[in-house]
């Protein structure tokens, strides 16, 4: 006898399923990986653990046993495997940080739940779902915008990706433009004794970033600036880095952005931009509608960075990818 015809719901499945995605997020949220490091534990001990209702966190992990998210080894105990390890709080992934419901990770799948106002309007779902612009959100909320910080930087591998995306030994004056909690500049001074680092961004971030790396003897070597990169920015840098910040933005504030940078790096400074994708894949579409709902910015190519450049006067040096599909782009100021 012949297989019967999936049903229209199991040929929808894979793309229509919301359950799997937040039973995920609560798992990271309360922190369920980190208590089964050690050994097994049943849903009543895990209930305990984690302050939850003992038959609700059993249905929840059954779930994602069955998706292959956590084992149960006998009926009613859990424990890691290989998938679940990966919302461990100690994984260099950081995907515990990046899908807990309480931070900005999380936050940030929520306001998908706006989408159809975004797709009607064309316009950022996050004021509609949280009541505020994304920006002003984020400023008027000190501990979701350290959150924003630590999610942006929670992928080791990416971080590394960056600081590899250039060869930073050459100079001797960074200027990192809206660079968040100092990261980058963080790995970028470990690895090269030589150079002089200026952190710009709003000033209670700059003041995490000046915590980050006087955490790592590294202060020394920065210096803080709080302001916000619409304004004229320091002067005296070789290099200006604007690292996954122009996507952010409409094509107008990039262009502004951009304009400031190349003001402030003078006839013989430069600017970097480092953004992710290259235009190509499902990656990139996500992003792009991820971008849009969040705060109204936008993916772009080689060629979409290269226009927002060319309206900021400013001329392409060089081009390449990084390891993992980043876009690198060096540019000067255009000779009159």
């Amino acid at each position: 006898m012949s297989e019967p015809a999936p049903t229209a719901w199991q040929l929808m499945a894979p793309v229509i399923d919301l359950l799997t995605p937040m039973a995920t997020r609560v798992a990271a949220t309360l922190r369920v990986a980190d208590f089964l490091c050690e050994s097994p534990l049943s849903a009543q001990e895990l209930a305990r653990l984690t302050d939850s209702d003992p038959d609700a966190i059993g249905r929840l992990l059954r779930h994602l046993v069955d998706h292959g998210v956590f084992a149960e080894p006998k009926p009613d105990v859990f424990a890691l495997n290989e998938l679940g390890a990966l919302l461990c709080s100690d994984h260099a992934s950081g995907m515990r940080v990046q899908l807990d419901l309480t931070g900005f990770g999380g936050q940030m799948d929520l306001a998908f739940t706006g989408l159809l106002h975004t797709v009607r309007t064309g316009q950022p779902a996050w004021e509609r779902v949280f009541g505020a612009p994304f920006w002003d959100f984020l400023g008027g909320d000190p501990v979701m915008s350290a959150s924003f910080d630590a999610t942006m930087t929670a992928g080791a591998e990416y971080l590394a990706d960056d600081a590899q995306a250039f060869e930073w030994s050459s100079l001797r004056r960074i200027i990192d433009v809206g660079g968040g909690n100092g990261a980058l500049l963080g790995a970028i001074i470990s690895a090269h004794p030589d150079i002089q680092t200026t952190l710009v961004d709003l000033s209670e971030t700059v003041e995490r970033g000046r915590d980050a790396l006087t955490q790592q003897g590294l202060a020394a070597r920065c210096t803080f600036v709080g302001q916000s990169f619409f304004d004229p920015l320091p002067v005296g840098g070789e290099m200006y880095v604007l690292n996954s910040v122009l996507h952010d933005w409409g094509d107008k504030e990039a262009i502004a952005i951009l304009r400031r940078c190349r003001e402030a790096a003078g006839a013989d400074g430069r600017v970097l931009i480092i953004e992710t994708g290259a235009g190509e894949g499902a990656g990139f579409a996500e992003m792009d509608l991820r971008m849009l709902v969040l705060c109204g910015g936008k993916e772009r190519t080689f060629e979409g960075y290269t226009k927002l450049a060319t309206a900021a006067e400013l001329g392409v040096i060089s081009t390449h990818t990084t390891p993992l599909g980043q876009i690198v782009i060096e540019c000067a100021a255009e000779k009159p």
